[in-house]
């Protein structure tokens, strides 16, 4: 206000927190927290303070004039009122139906709620301004010197540009946990910042004159510089406000004490009724709408506004959700419960000549892994030293599908290895995950509600439980070959749990392998991370979330036409290409056509393993390539229907997918276009295509530089533009004229396939097994360690097809000895019971209603297909046509565009653009140029369009990125702190009372000198979320 020096308008804004105090005593007075209401009552106690002193330094201590005197009251009455800004902050917190209801409605529409009330604003303000001031002393506007207004509208550029920037800092401090440090401390200190900024140069000056009579008489020199000639006329104005009052020309020492108090007090007053943010409990990359209760900031006093505007609950505690290896389930109720589910597909054989089916080599191979993981973590305890115990025994059971395996894990997490028959049921990826889509949703979440409704529970509360669990529920899909850190899975868990519209979320894939195939793939996965899936991200929504590493909601998996539709059988062509060679692509077009959203994030790295010579490479893309193009046109098809259910996919974005398809689709003849172009033809690089070539080069060079971790994998993109040819014109040609050949083409082996590791470790399960057998010529079929150690060596191997026949020769004695099971083959059961004595497995029984979900399950939707010859020939049949249909409309579409092309430059000058030849060390060709059709520089323009976009989407991604893993690592470095002082006192408790049952075990312990390490983590979260 002109009538106040600047001490007084910097600091009275701060009294505007006044309301907040008040409603914050009454808040925590409605809850019973009498131990918090002294804090927002010192609030007001010293807001109101700093009135009164302010009254009395200019109605007492100064004689001031009535103009003066009518700003104070009207100073004191504008925070009054400003106050009532931030009244929604606190509006849900006294249960009153008026206010709630008045709240939801603001927050349905809340940016028609905004304009509107910033269009009052502008005319209330407008008002006030134009009654203030006379009409005559207006016409002085136009008499202003330029100076002046360039100061004034800099100084608003300024403050808007700074205020927008401001406000988007505090919202990344919030998201990365640093509000402390980043938000709170420099906001209170950014008023008093500003007046020493202004008071001590003007205190320097002061010190030169004798008086502070002289001081004012002289003001600083206006600079004729106009680099400086801003900051003189901010001085020169900070020195008249001072001037004026006579308690700073007179240096009355009462009122300038009078003076610094109360600014004191409101600053203070501002602190106290905001200092529940500092111990505010937020999640990591908290939702904005969910920090603040309005999403507009107050520019003319912003950290006031930032502050007051931050969401105030009574009683917040929300618990970060922790991931490690030792995760156990304390708290049924507030833990996170984690289940492990594997499915073997194909994992039975046939033995003794088709007369009953044991599970192959590679079933029994992961039994053994098991069972050395399941020792490693059962003896990882740093503290304490006890007794190797016998590993526990483990469930093995028949079920309608196959079999499964049990295992209860050594900190109580469950594990289930569901080994399916493909007599029994149908193989192959999709099915099986319509199995665990099922038999986790359908039969282990929602039947258990279902039974508790025929148990006569109420429908309404076990609707609102059921879906709240689903929406919590969250299944982790994996390949068998994927690796990954706990980390990358809470990253991917942070998106679903923030965000209530995202269905799917996936990591960065990063292939593993050796050899040639292997770099490329390197940096094909690199560049489509960097700029494809980032761009689908910031643009609309991711289109495929890779079946090797994604998370899925379960709410999202149980909705209408999602898993009722994936379970439908291939009957036409199309269906067959877009349902089963690229069933994670189509799963995701469908979640996306319900109206979910699928994300990326960058930060949660995942590791599978990639096709390592050129035909399994070929054959996956072939399968990828079709999938690809069926499911996007599948989504382009149903594109309006598509941006109307989904909110984040929009019309630019279909136009988006539009232009990328048909690059796609013309990428062929343009690479055939670039090779025998400009470039040769005009012996130099500056043209159209070899600029855009260097530009690509460039662009590429600078993602990578940008993802520093991964700036090695640029060498592997000399590799990657060498191999442009086949990977973007062999391979679209092989991709569709075998179009036809749905079969899987990558991982496939057949029944007698055995590789070296395969046959290796199978060797060593049959040496562990056979020396235990039942039919060990001895008495005692568990003989002691010193017997064994003299036994001979296994010379012989295990016939599949006859009865079990061991043959041991000893070199020592010539004897031999012959080992023969019982003529009556052994059930699978039996055998696996065998073969992993060392780790019991105890066979159970399904349940009745279990068994009857399964038999149904497999006459819906999973039995077996057994298609008639006839049927088969049809599909074939029906493959084919597609196969040659999609080709001729291929190939019509380069044909054309390459004929368009030639024609166009064959015709010559009547329709070219004709460009001066520039040579590389930039001089001009004199007299010589070169002509592009407008055809192919449109196209190539808008190639280089889409990466452009796809660059700066990556920028946008990156930097968020950055916040989500900055916020990642301070939330996880305090857990791991917190977890490793609850392990230290454990630890020293079990020491305590190891110490006297080591007394009393010395000779128990002689007899067994194998030892293993055990460990209790006692750690729970709060969460209700489910990982599968």
């Amino acid at each position: 206000m002109p009538h106040f020096d600047i001490v007084t308008n910097v600091m009275i804004l701060n009294s505007v927190s006044i309301l907040s105090a008040v409603l914050q005593v009454v808040a925590e007075w409605h809850a019973k927290e009498m131990k918090r209401l002294m804090i927002p009552i010192s609030s007001i106690i010293f807001i109101l303070l700093g009135y009164i002193l302010f009254i009395v330094s200019y109605l007492v201590t100064e004689d001031s004039p009535f103009e003066v005197r009518k700003s104070v009251g009207l100073a004191i009455f504008g925070t009054i009122c400003i106050s009532l800004n931030w009244w929604e902050n606190y509006s849900t917190l006294f249960k009153v139906p008026f206010l709630e209801e008045i709240s939801k409605n603001i927050a349905k529409t809340r940016n028609v709620v905004c304009i509107l009330s910033s269009l009052v604003k502008v005319l209330i303000t407008a008002t006030v301004v134009g009654v203030s001031i006379p009409l005559s002393e207006w016409h002085s506007l136009k008499s202003v010197p330029v100076k002046v207004s360039t100061t004034v509208f800099g100084l608003v550029a300024i403050q808007i540009v700074s205020s927008a920037m401001c406000r988007w800092f505090v919202v990344v401090s919030f998201k990365m946990h640093a509000l402390r440090r980043c938000f709170l401390v420099p906001i209170y200190l950014a008023s008093v910042a500003v007046l020493i900024m202004f008071l001590i140069p003007l205190h320097t000056v002061h010190q030169r004159f004798n008086s502070s009579s002289t001081f004012c008489g002289n003001r600083p020199a206006q600079a004729q510089n106009s680099i400086t000639m801003w900051l003189s006329s901010l001085m020169a104005d900070v020195t008249g406000t001072l001037c004026a009052r006579p308690i700073v020309s007179e240096m009355k020492i009462t009122g300038l004490v009078v003076l610094g108090l109360y600014a004191l007090s409101w600053w203070l007053g501002l602190m106290l009724s905001t200092v529940y943010i500092w111990f505010l409990k937020i999640q990591r990359i908290e939702r904005t709408q969910d920090l603040f209760s309005k999403q507009m900031y107050e520019g003319a006093f912003l950290e006031q506004s930032l502050l007051l505007n931050t969401r105030f609950e009574v009683r917040k505690k929300i618990k970060e959700a922790g991931l490690d290896k030792y995760r156990p389930k304390i708290n049924k109720q507030n833990d996170i419960i984690f289940e492990f589910h594997i499915y073997f597909d194909d994992a039975f054989k046939d033995v003794h000549n088709g007369r009953v089916r044991h599970v192959n080599e590679y079933a029994e191979i992961l039994v053994e892994v098991i069972k050395e993981v399941y020792t490693i973590f059962s003896e990882d305890d740093p503290c304490i030293f006890k007794k190797k115990p016998r590993l526990p025994q483990q469930k093995i059971i028949s079920t309608p599908y196959g079999g499964r395996l049990e295992y209860t894990l050594p900190k109580g997490n469950t594990m289930m290895v569901h080994l399916k028959d493909k007599q029994l049921i149908r193989h192959k990826k999709r099915w099986s995950q319509i199995m665990y889509l099922y038999y986790l949703l359908g039969w282990r979440l929602n039947g258990r509600y279902f039974k508790m409704f025929e148990d006569g529970g109420d429908a309404n509360e076990l609707k609102e439980k059921l879906k709240r669990e689903k929406e919590n529920t969250y299944i982790l899909a994996l390949d068998g070959d994927t690796d990954f850190q706990p980390s990358a899975v809470m990253l991917l868990i942070d998106r679903l749990k923030l965000y209530p519209e995202v269905g799917a979320a996936c990591g960065r894939i990063h292939p593993t392998g050796t050899g040639p195939m292997v770099w490329y793939q390197k940096f094909e996965y690199a560049v489509g991370h960097w700029l494809q899936k980032t761009a689908e991200h910031v643009f609309g929504c991711v289109l495929c979330s890779p079946g090797c590493f994604s998370l899925f909601r379960g709410a999202a998996l149980m909705d209408d036409n999602v898993m009722k539709r994936y379970t439908t059988k291939p009957t036409e062509a199309s269906q067959y290409i877009q349902y089963d060679q690229g069933e994670d692509r189509w799963l995701c077009t469908l979640l996306l056509q319900q109206g979910w959203r699928v994300e990326y994030n960058a930060a949660s790295d995942a590791y599978t393993n990639a096709p390592q010579d050129f035909k399994e490479f070929y054959n996956q893309r072939r399968r990828w390539g079709p999938s690809t193009m069926a499911n996007t046109i599948d989504l382009l098809g149903s594109g309006r229907l598509t941006s109307q259910r989904n909110s984040s996919i929009s019309k630019p974005y279909i136009l988006y997918q539009v232009i990328s398809m048909g690059a796609s689709i013309l990428g062929p003849a343009t690479i055939c276009l670039m090779i025998a172009g400009d470039i040769v033809k005009q012996q130099t690089f500056m043209t159209p295509s070899g600029l855009f070539l260097i530009s690509m080069t460039l662009l590429y060079i600078i993602t990578a530089a940008l993802h520093p971790q991964e700036f090695s994998l640029v060498i592997y993109g000399v590799l990657y533009f060498l191999c442009i040819p086949s990977g973007y014109l062999l391979l679209s040609i092989y991709s569709i004229v075998n179009m036809n050949n749905v079969t899987w083409g990558t991982r496939e082996t057949g029944g007698k396939a055995k590789t070296a590791a395969v046959s290796a470790i199978k060797r060593q399960v049959m040496q562990a097994t056979c020396c235990k057998c039942i039919c060990w010529k001895s008495n005692d079929s568990n003989p002691p360690m010193s017997e064994q150690k003299n036994e001979p060596p296994l010379e012989s191997s295990v016939s599949e097809e006859q009865n079990l026949i061991v043959h041991m020769d000893s070199e020592e004695t010539g004897s031999s000895h012959e080992c023969l099971t019982p003529q009556s083959p052994k059930s699978w059961i039996e055998d696996l019971q065998i073969k992993s004595y060392d780790f019991p497995l105890h066979s159970a029984t399904l349940s009745k209603d279990e068994t009857e979900f399964w038999k149904d399950l497999q006459k819906r939707y999973l039995e077996p297909l057994k298609e008639k010859k006839e049927q088969q020939e049809k599909i074939a049949k029906d493959l084919k046509d597609l196969r040659n249909k999609v080709t001729f409309g291929f190939f019509i579409c380069n044909a054309l565009w390459l004929v368009a092309t030639l024609f166009l430059q064959t015709i010559g000058s009547a329709v070219s653009l004709f460009i001066p030849k520039i040579y590389p060390n930039g001089t001009f060709a004199a007299g010589e140029t070169f002509s592009i059709d407008p055809i192919s520089l449109m196209f190539l323009l808008s190639f280089a369009l889409l990466l452009f976009m796809q660059f700066f989407a990556m920028l946008y991604h990156r930097i968020y990125t950055l916040i989500h893993f900055v916020a990642y690592l301070d939330t996880e470095t305090k857990a791991i702190r917190k977890q490793s002082y609850e392990d230290s006192h454990e630890c020293d408790q079990n020491i305590l009372s190891q110490t006297d049952k080591d007394l009393e075990t010395d000779s128990q312990y002689e007899m067994n000198l194998d030892t293993s390490l055990c460990i209790q983590n006692s750690s729970a979260v709060e969460d209700l979320a489910t990982v599968v």
